[in-house]
């Protein structure tokens, strides 16, 4: 697609002179550099910001959005460019706050099972950095994502039906507000009454409202022992109600990953994983090695009711890996079930009771369409995603995918879900947002403008001004 040319804004020239000026090399308008930072992996139209800025502490990024704000300048704040519904895209000009460079860990405090971090790290650098404390950090979204990213879209991923989303497990944060004002959102206490939840308010913002610099949160142990299942069905149906009756039995799982016949076909054939082309979950179970094992069999126990082919379990780290590994290369897996394709990635989600439903439609709907979409999900909450494989230089089948991208946030309303379980609104759900919250949405929109009433901040995104 050719990327979009926003309008130019007015003083940014004077703008990116003065950044230029206090920034030297780290600020950038190489046309190469601008274009990277205005698209993000979903198939939306890019936008390029006028300039790319890379700031170091949460003061100098306090500087930038004062004199945008004096300017009236968009600014777009940016961490590694993963999200899926065109979040970074300069709809509007302006200037690219790259938070890459804001990589320290600032503090790991055992006792309280907590961890401080500036926006620019990343989930794997901060486990990698916990391994020898016995500690981890829980949302798992696939990408190797940074915190400050991940707080800004309200990630969560395969871990969630265990350890809940970046709304359960970010305990603070310091944002940098429109007018250039920091503000720590709240303190580190696990639980407190004291005034409005601004930090909850932050998370899922998507940088409409202030931009994310430092990050506190909930760390949780390693457990004792972990056991991986993978557990084909004979029906998509009996795996959905066995995850239902699990999560109604208490079964304590950490994960629950369910693909469809296309999907665990494709991973067979990508990662080498031995599972047949059928409806598969996979399982992780945490806890004590006792635990671990009656977990395993009292699932397998509900699971054979219902139509369970296979019980494969793994324990070894290696073996894990390899599973986990496998699930999160899923992407790739389509990708190689379609060469010359790319992906158009959906996100939708639904009370588990619905759930059988809205992917048996679902699942109707891409097959009397033509197209190859493998379907994943984190079935334990009710999140799934279909995978369109199409030509994006393509009108018809580019309009194909939006048709039945449409239906399907359309069929999880009716089913009493959400547009967007994780993936966040960005510019390419605005409508649906309006559609999902037709009596808050107002509310949203107040609050938008009493913080931000320039339209600064990543203008475009969630709320239409």
């Amino acid at each position: 697609m050719n990327e979009a040319a926003p309008r130019p804004s007015p003083g940014v020239g004077i703008v990116v002179a003065r950044l230029a000026e206090r920034f030297g090399e780290r600020l950038s308008t190489n046309p190469n550099i601008r274009a990277a930072h205005g698209r993000d992996e979903s198939y939306h139209q890019p936008a390029a910001p006028d300039a790319v800025v890379y700031p170091e502490t949460t003061e100098e990024v306090a500087g930038i959005v004062r004199l945008c704000a004096e300017y009236q300048v968009p600014i777009i704040p940016f961490g590694v460019g993963t999200s899926l519904e065109g979040h970074v895209a300069a709809v509007k000009g302006g200037v690219c706050v790259d938070l890459s460079r804001m990589n320290r860990i600032l503090g790991v405090r055992s006792a309280d099972m907590d961890a401080t971090v500036e926006a620019g790290v990343t989930r794997k650098q901060l486990n990698e950095h916990l391994r020898d404390t016995g500690l981890f950090f829980s949302v798992d979204p696939g990408a190797d994502a940074t915190l400050g990213g991940m707080a800004a879209t309200g990630a969560s991923g395969t871990t969630t039906v265990r350890y809940g989303t970046m709304r359960e497990n970010v305990l603070s944060l310091t944002v940098v507000m429109p007018s250039g004002e920091i503000v720590r959102t709240r303190s580190r206490a696990r639980k407190s009454s004291a005034g409005y939840d601004l930090t909850r308010l932050m998370i899922g913002s998507e940088g409409t409202l202030g931009i994310i610099t430092e990050v506190t949160v909930r760390l949780f142990g390693i457990p004792e022992a972990e056991l991986t299942a993978l557990c084909p069905f004979q029906s998509f149906a009996g795996a959905v109600e066995t995850v239902i009756l699990a999560i109604q039995l208490a079964i304590p799982v950490a994960r629950i990953e369910f693909l469809d016949a296309a999907a665990a076909k494709g991973l067979a054939q990508y990662a080498k994983l031995d599972i047949p082309a059928a409806p598969t979950l996979f399982v992780d179970f945490h806890g004590s090695l006792r635990g671990v094992a009656e977990a395993a069999e009292n699932f397998k126990a509900v699971a054979e009711e219902r139509g369970l082919l296979a019980f494969t379990t793994a324990t070894s780290t290696d073996e894990r890996k390899k599973i986990w590994d496998a699930r999160h290369g899923a992407l790739f897996a389509a990708l190689a079930l379609a060469p010359g394709r790319r992906p158009v990635i959906t996100d939708v989600c639904v009370p588990i009771s619905q759930l059988a439903e809205c992917i048996a439609e679902t699942r109707a709907d891409i097959d009397a369409s033509g197209l190859q979409a493998p379907i994943v999900g984190h079935v334990g909450d009710g999140n799934f995603h279909c995978t369109f494989m199409i030509d994006r230089d393509d009108p018809k089948e580019v309009a194909l995918a939006k048709g039945l991208n449409e239906r399907l946030v359309l069929r999880a309303l009716r089913l009493g879900g959400t547009s967007t379980g994780e993936h966040g609104v960005g510019s390419g759900k605005i409508g649906f947002l309006e559609a999902e919250h037709p009596t808050s949405l107002p509310v949203m929109r107040a609050i938008k403008v009493a913080l931000d009433p320039l339209g600064i901040m990543n203008p475009g995104k969630i709320v239409r001004m």
